[in-house]
């Protein structure tokens, strides 16, 4: 039988079982490799040379350590009360601060699940107070908002991408900015409507006399997107080295600052950012042995010929791999399709000329896409084992969300102009 079948009916029978994605990846890997009687010690090659040769891979933890700090040191509820003053009057004004308040945690964290296990906690638990919001339209809209954390700089799903594909972080960075703020707006509009609709009352007044405080309250955190992003493009540190100025920064906001991490809770937050760095850690060294099998068996080159001989246009192709990945999507672990699809096409990316850039923000709006929809959104699942509330009612009030969002994918697709005007106009040569 060809490795090649092996490996993928070892993948397949790995994730039916709800094997960790990680352990099925090596398994397949482990499975092809005696399948091609090849040395075992080729999987220690790969995956030490991959994990180990990679200077952007640092900030994935990093980027994680910093997200699980401010989540326990009461990072989210100063921004909450800061976006409440800006956003609260609408609408349906809670749910607009949560919309609000993804976008500024976004340019913290890079991570949709600290996202809504962080401030999204946060919001739910004050709309739930208010009987105008129903238990799915509040986590519908945390459920939402939260992808916005990856697409708007820094963006841990990015780095990765960067990783696999040799984009310049940096100009990804750029890149998510416009589509993330497009986003934010459109789900602010989705929020309106509904809210108008429903007849949602508008938030209580902050007296004018609290202003001060809570501004102040708010400030250092807000301090943190602007210190990362303005070092990363005047040159001061690379992407790496501003995930760990974003782990100093939110450090010294919890304990030195706010003083609201204690030495035993300080433990638990490196505890859980060492379990889910492994976790990824885990998943990437899987995918470097499957990718190897790929290459090994020719499999992107064939893809290019592929497509090649169908003639595609760069559109075309666009389009047909955000249906594959949609599709994708309801069966797959997002990193399943960031680490293993991904680098088989490739290839075929750059035979058509299209942008790794622009390729890479839609690749990362597309896991976005399948976190928010069953059977496998996983932030479906994180948001219901953290409040309760069913995965069907958050997907009975959730699909105009969705929609706003295959939506965008297809504009960004049509118009690769929005996600690459703000790179180009910094002065990144995109290729």
């Amino acid at each position: 039988m060809n490795p090649l079948y092996i490996l993928a009916g070892v993948l397949a029978g790995g994730i039916l079982l709800r094997m960790p994605i990680g352990f099925s990846m090596l398994a397949a890997g482990i499975s092809y490799l005696i399948a091609k009687g090849q040395d075992l010690g080729l999987m220690a090659e790969q995956v030490g040379n991959g994990l180990y040769n990679s200077y952007v891979l640092l900030a994935v933890p990093l980027f994680v350590f910093a997200a699980n700090i401010m989540n326990a040191g009461t990072v989210s509820e100063r921004i909450f009360d800061f976006c409440r003053i800006l956003v609260g009057r609408m609408r349906g004004g809670l749910a607009q601060v949560d919309i609000l308040v993804s976008v500024v945690f976004s340019g913290m964290s890079g991570s949709a699940i600290a996202d809504a296990a962080g401030p999204g906690l946060v919001t739910i638990k004050q709309m739930l107070r208010k009987p105008e919001y129903s238990r799915g339209f509040a986590a519908a809209v945390v459920v939402a908002s939260a992808t916005l954390g990856p697409v708007i700089p820094p963006s841990i799903p990015m780095v990765i991408y960067a990783l696999v594909s040799g984009a310049s972080v940096g100009a990804l960075f750029l890149a998510g900015v416009v589509p993330g703020v497009m986003m934010a707006l459109l789900m602010m509009l989705v929020v309106h409507v509904i809210a108008v609709r429903r007849n949602m009352p508008r938030d209580e007044p902050v007296p004018l006399r609290e202003w001060p405080a809570i501004l102040f309250r708010g400030a250092l955190p807000l301090s943190m997107p602007i210190v990362l992003l303005g070092g990363i493009y005047s040159g001061a540190f690379t992407p790496t080295e501003a995930a760990a100025v974003a782990a100093v920064h939110a450090l010294l906001l919890a304990t030195v600052v706010y003083r609201a991490l204690n030495l035993r809770s300080f433990w638990g937050v490196v505890l859980e950012s060492t379990r889910a760095s492994a976790v990824i850690t885990m998943i990437l060294a899987g995918s470097f042995i499957l990718n190897y099998a790929f290459t090994a068996e020719g499999v992107p080159q064939a893809m290019a010929a592929w497509v090649g001989g169908m003639q595609l246009t760069p559109t075309t192709f666009l389009l047909l791999v955000n249906l594959l990945f949609l599709v994708l999507g309801c069966f797959l672990d997002v990193s399943v399709l960031l680490l293993v699809f991904v680098p088989m096409l490739l290839p075929a990316v750059k035979m058509l000329g299209i942008d790794l850039v622009h390729f890479g923000v839609l690749v990362v709006l597309n896991m976005m896409i399948g976190l928010i929809h069953p059977p496998f959104g996983m932030l479906l699942f994180v948001t219901k084992a953290l409040t309760g509330i069913p995965i069907g009612e958050m997907m009975k009030e959730g699909w105009p969300f969705l929609v706003m969002l295959l939506l965008l994918l297809l504009a960004l697709t049509l118009f690769p102009q929005i996600v690459l005007w703000l790179p180009q106009t910094m002065g990144y040569g995109l290729k």
